[in-house]
């Protein structure tokens, strides 16, 4: 019998007064959160949620966060993390099609106003009965006529309850992939998927040799990279996290500063955007004194990147790679082996990974490309509902990513790139990351990314966004040019466009399919 809720009830009793989250000015012990966790378990069967019911939870990275989920978890629910970004018919389509129960819902602010948003929808949602709003001030009623605040809801409810006892295969959540190839499906990760990936992450970083870990959150908790490698992770080793609800790099490095940060993780464009943000006014050496640990994950870290910020912190990135349906962590770089830059590393504890082709056939030719397939304790049970949809990406307990790579002759695998990302110019296919990684080394470039558009000529043709760096000058046919010289003529992008910025999803990834 397993229920993912011991990591933090483990802690609370070993720990009960260290710091388990950092917000702002709040700061809550390990048995403050536990005892939050209850009231909501309680409220939650009080409401008459059972055991494998689905409860939505729509929250930024805040204290709230950790105190639903795992309330959730305790009463033997499922939680289902919804992106805050998501608007009225989204949030509808998640409620539906995860047949919620109920809904706790962050009520947002006038910039993002979530509970707006989530009140339209589950009032379009016969079968979700219960709407919590969670609300900015606790004490203040929400703007929302109708709705139930946490505060309310949970005010009468016991600080003690006995979690509901869960088999390690049980549903534990249902994340929901982002939906760049159709409608967006749900990914159920079981009890024991979760907890047995957040083992391997900690085989992966160790414990800290006198203390215990500082974590600054700021990848989205609603995200499986955030969810897992640091929440679920860090509570099993009972570090304290220091919460963020969105990403501002001048914000992030003065935290890590005051903090005294000892773990960070990120998407690359975070790394790049804590690169550019290093002033007079910010403190490296105070900072590289307490990291130990950098990771990076969710898309292609650059290599410019990598080298930089060991230049610069003097901590190695550890680049790692998986996928909501894998829990997510399927492979990564490993303290105690030498780095190999732009390497995603080997399988993690408990995981196979093998490259495949259409057909399921191995690929055991070194430095030929095919696609992750990935069999262990961390893949998925199913996609919800979707029989047909799992089967097309599993088999014999194999599940295959989509994603393209190569393995050299150590075992290290390397990304190529997304299939469904690949160009195919003139009958050659082109990988965007390679030329990517190439365009960011220029001196005038900060930040790329490419995409193929179409042609009347080719098929598709190579386009490439770019932010300059400040103060550059290059212009389009210079880039070209350069970039000409560099890589073979049916790579070299034909068209570039420079912009401002790039768009991004919640956790940091570039949205290339905006971008086409």
């Amino acid at each position: 019998m397993l229920n993912l809720a011991a990591v933090l009830e483990h802690s609370a009793r070993e720990y009960a007064q260290r710091e388990a989250i950092l917000f702002a000015g709040t700061r809550l012990s390990y048995a403050a959160v536990d005892a939050a966790a209850n009231q909501v378990a309680n409220l939650l069967v009080a409401s008459g949620i059972v055991p494998g019911d689905r409860v939505a939870l729509g929250c930024p990275n805040l204290p709230y966060f950790p105190i639903v989920y795992f309330g959730i978890l305790k009463a033997g629910a499922v939680v289902v993390p919804l992106n805050i970004l998501l608007k009225r018919g989204e949030i509808a389509y998640h409620l539906a099609d995860a047949q919620v129960k109920a809904y706790f819902c962050f009520e947002g602010t006038p910039e993002l106003p979530m509970g707006n948003e989530g009140w339209a929808a589950f009032n379009e949602v016969d079968a979700c009965t219960h709407f919590f709003v969670m609300t900015v001030d606790a004490r203040a009623p929400s703007a929302l006529s109708g709705a139930t605040t946490f505060a309310e809801a949970v005010r009468a409810q016991p600080t003690i309850f006995q979690s509901v006892r869960t088999d390690a295969n049980d549903t534990a959540v249902i994340l929901y992939t982002s939906g760049t190839t159709g409608r967006p499906k749900g990914a159920e990760l079981s009890h024991g998927n979760i907890l047995l990936n957040a083992v391997a992450v900690m085989r992966l970083f160790g414990e800290h040799p006198q203390g215990h870990d500082r974590i600054l959150v700021v990848l989205p908790l609603f995200h499986t990279f955030g969810q897992t490698v640091q929440l679920v992770a860090g509570f099993l080793q009972a570090a304290s996290l220091v919460l963020l609800p969105r990403f501002e790099a001048r914000t992030a490095l003065a935290t890590m500063q005051a903090e005294s940060i000892t773990c960070f993780a990120g998407v690359p464009t975070m790394y790049w955007g804590l690169l550019n943000a290093l002033d007079d006014g910010v403190d490296v050496a105070a900072i590289a004194a307490n990291l130990r640990i950098a990771a990076s994950g969710g898309a292609a870290l650059p290599v410019e990147i990598l080298h930089e910020f060991k230049r610069r912190f003097g901590v190695q990135i550890l680049e790692g790679y998986g996928l909501s349906e894998t829990s997510p962590v399927a492979t990564f770089s490993r303290r105690d082996h030498a780095i190999k830059a732009g390497s995603i590393g080997t399988p993690v504890w408990g995981v196979e990974v093998r490259l495949v082709d259409a057909e399921w056939n191995t690929i055991d030719e070194i430095g030929a490309i095919g696609e992750i397939a990935v069999r262990g304790h961390n893949v998925m049970k199913r996609y919800f509902r979707r029989p047909a949809e799992t089967a097309a990406v599993m088999r014999d307990g194999w599940f295959r990513t989509g994603d393209l790579a190569r393995r050299d002759a150590d075992g290290a695998y390397y990304i190529v790139d997304r299939s469904k990302d690949m160009i195919i110019r003139g009958g050659f296919n082109v990988y965007p990351r390679e030329i990517e990684e190439l365009l960011v080394t220029h001196p005038g470039v900060s930040l790329a990314a490419v995409v193929g558009v179409p042609s009347a000529e080719h098929g598709e043709e190579i386009k490439a966004f770019v932010i300059r760096k400040t103060g550059s000058d290059v212009d389009e046919q210079g880039l070209i040019e350069w970039a000409r010289e560099r890589i073979a003529a049916y790579k070299y992008p034909r068209l570039v466009e420079f912009r401002d910025s790039l768009p991004m999803t919640a956790s940091g990834k570039i949205l290339k399919r905006e971008l086409v």
